[in-house]
């Protein structure tokens, strides 16, 4: 099986301006860009085509979906990582959230939640677990693309190349291995099953030390 993760085009969070409501942030002139690009190089049509339940995710994935009207469609719970309480950040940018987004992956608590519609990492690992266990019940054949976010896509990568991590040991290089290895705007990340496990192409490891934490990748500040 091969799954194609795709992070979502440009957002107007991504592009510095206030946003209010997570779930229905939309994409700027270029994300809509990105999104048709994204459409016109795929070399075969997919199995399946998955999204997020967030706005962002349905307007990338749109061209995509006129390309194969025919290729089913399905929403999976692979959604942005929300640990910032939502309704105290409300109305507000990337760079007035940065210092409570820094000290959030400082505590590298994997149990912590923020208040009230905020999620701990732990809860992010969950949807991760519960996304691959959905996918993998489709033919070994299948083709799917999968659009989704860069958090999410990041802890899934992590996941997967660093399976001995505690939560804790993979929350702790979080931020310094974004910073490494940041996932932007359209980029694809593929994932495959193969002889039993999942697998994601290998890139450099950490230290099992992490480095001073790092403020967060463009466009990864909850959003």
């Amino acid at each position: 099986m091969h799954l194609i993760f795709i992070r979502h085009g440009e957002s107007t969070g991504n592009a510095g301006l206030p946003t209010d409501d997570l779930t229905r942030i939309a994409l700027t002139d270029k994300g809509h860009e990105q999104a048709q690009r994204i459409a016109a190089e795929w070399t075969e049509a997919p199995t399946l085509i998955a999204l997020s339940p967030y706005l962002r995710t349905h307007l990338t994935a749109q061209p995509t979906c006129e390309r194969f009207p025919q290729v089913p469609v399905q929403v999976l719970p692979m959604e942005e990582f929300t640990y910032l309480e939502p309704s105290r950040w409300r109305g507000t940018t990337r760079d007035q959230r940065l210092p409570h987004i820094e000290a959030y992956w400082q505590r590298a608590d994997p149990d912590h939640q923020d208040g009230p519609g905020a999620e701990s990492y732990n809860t992010l690992l969950r949807r991760v677990r519960q996304t691959l266990a959905r996918l993998q019940q489709l033919p070994p054949d299948a083709l799917v693309y999968a659009f989704s976010h860069g958090q999410f896509m990041q802890a899934l990568r992590l996941s997967l190349l660093f399976p001995h991590w505690t939560a804790r040991e993979q929350m702790a290089h979080f931020w310094p291995f974004n910073a490494r290895h940041p996932v932007l705007n359209g980029e694809r990340m593929p994932v495959r099953w193969v002889q039993g496990r999942w697998s994601v192409d290998a890139v450099e490891a950490p230290s099992r030390r992490p480095a001073r934490q790092q403020g967060p990748g463009a466009g990864h500040a909850q959003q």
